[in-house]
């Protein structure tokens, strides 16, 4: 293995032992071949910039270079080749590190050396992001190679595998970003991808989202900061923000609309799914920081005449996020709320049986106009895991969640 910190500056050699020039920087041709190296930059001693093919490389080694061919066989470099180049493009670049769960800069590159067909090849490994790369960086140039070696050695190295980072399309000025494949960053939990996106640029963001399943990018928008939420959707063509926002709950899918622009919010309503947004206008109706405002459309209620064999399918049939379901709400024919079934008591009950008697002796709601502060007072006073929220003639709305409530606590 060598690494790009001790092939930088490396004297070069031609065919007949003439001194070339000083290697400045490597160069990857990604249509032709993603990790060998393509192109030896050289600098000469009157400053002119020669490209070297990997074909013409005779040897490398951390000493010096040595080409196949004579100095007047290399050709000068063109600005305008589309090579990813090691120094410009790739190192100090932020990459996302899916083990550490963090963004990560790169700090040397990794490669191996192979013989082939009577020239050697550069063939890049990874990109080193630990301790011993950055003593590697820090001492190139004040001590030999081997000295550095035996100091780095003596902290652990930390290398992400080159077959673990893709290339984004470079942007006009030839300037390439890193990403980490993103079949394993969907793997991560949505909390762990949320802490990973406040670390990136708003480009860098965006491009995260845009490669997520809808599910996972929807899970992770509500785990990050109202701000960037806003500054992220707004950022998002608004067909996929529309995406986003219907696997969001549509109460957290209203309170983001809420913060963008009206002529935003209008055209992401627009591209949502009629039943979807018909839920988040209906949230929109209500006052923020009141329990109508805070409350999710998304519940479960059967007739008060029904049975557990009733509810249980109800279960089954619920498109909404079970794992946020707690009970199982009774309401009579006007859709007044008459009673709360907890899920744990239909497990324990036979099919046939009739729900009323399984509800829970008190029967607790909050008016969809009561504030914040009460509706958080009710869930610490009952010890409540979801609050049912109704109107002036005790029709169900909705339900709060703790979650929800929680919220409230940590943000005041």
């Amino acid at each position: 293995m060598i690494f790009f910190t001790e092939l930088q500056n490396l004297p070069t050699y031609d065919v007949k032992g003439n001194f070339i020039g000083q290697l400045v920087d490597l160069g990857l041709d990604p249509n032709e071949n993603p990790s060998r190296v393509a192109s030896y930059l050289l600098r000469t001693p009157n400053r002119q910039i020669i490209c070297a093919t990997h074909e013409q490389i005779q040897s490398i080694s951390v000493l010096a270079a040595q080409t196949r061919v004579s100095a007047e066989e290399i050709r000068c470099y063109s600005q305008e080749e589309a090579l990813i180049r090691i120094k410009k493009d790739v190192l100090d670049q932020q990459i996302i590190d899916v083990n550490d769960r963090k963004v990560v800069r790169v700090i040397d590159v990794d490669f191996d050396i192979e013989p082939h067909n009577g020239h050697t090849d550069l063939r890049i490994l990874g990109v080193s992001v630990g301790g011993s790369a950055a003593v590697r960086r820090l001492m190139q140039g004040l001590l030999a190679k081997h000295k550095i070696r035996l100091v780095a050695s003596m902290f652990t190295p930390r290398t992400i595998p080159w077959d673990f980072v893709s290339l984004i399309e470079p942007d006009p000025a030839r300037r390439v970003k890193l990403r980490i494949a993103y079949s394993r960053l969907s793997k991560l939990h949505p909390a762990d991808i949320a802490d990973i996106l406040e670390e990136l640029s708003r480009d860098d963001q965006r491009s995260v989202i845009e490669t997520l399943d809808t599910e996972t990018a929807a899970e992770t928008v509500t785990e990050i900061p109202a701000h960037m939420q806003v500054a992220l959707l707004n950022s998002l063509p608004a067909g996929r923000a529309a995406d986003i926002l219907e696997e969001m709950d549509p109460d957290e899918a209203a309170d983001v609309l809420q913060e963008l622009s009206p002529e935003t919010s209008a055209e992401v309503l627009a591209n949502m799914e009629a039943e979807e947004a018909k839920e988040v206008r209906e949230l929109l109706g209500f006052e923020e920081n009141t329990a109508g405002g805070l409350m999710t459309t998304e519940f479960i209620a059967v007739p008060d005449t029904a049975v557990v064999e009733d509810a249980v399918q109800a279960l089954k049939n619920f498109d909404g996020s079970i794992e946020s379901v707690h009970a199982v709400y009774m309401v009579d024919a006007n859709r007044a709320l008459t009673g709360t079934v907890p899920l744990g008591r239909l497990l324990v009950s036979d099919r046939s049986a009739p729900l009323r008697p399984l509800a829970t002796e008190t029967l607790t709601s909050v008016p969809f106009h009561a504030d914040e502060r009460a509706v958080v007072d009710m869930f610490h006073k009952y010890d409540l895991l979801e609050l049912p929220v109704v109107d002036d003639d005790r029709r169900l709305l909705g339900v709060v969640t703790a979650d929800d409530a929680l919220e409230i606590v940590v943000n005041h």
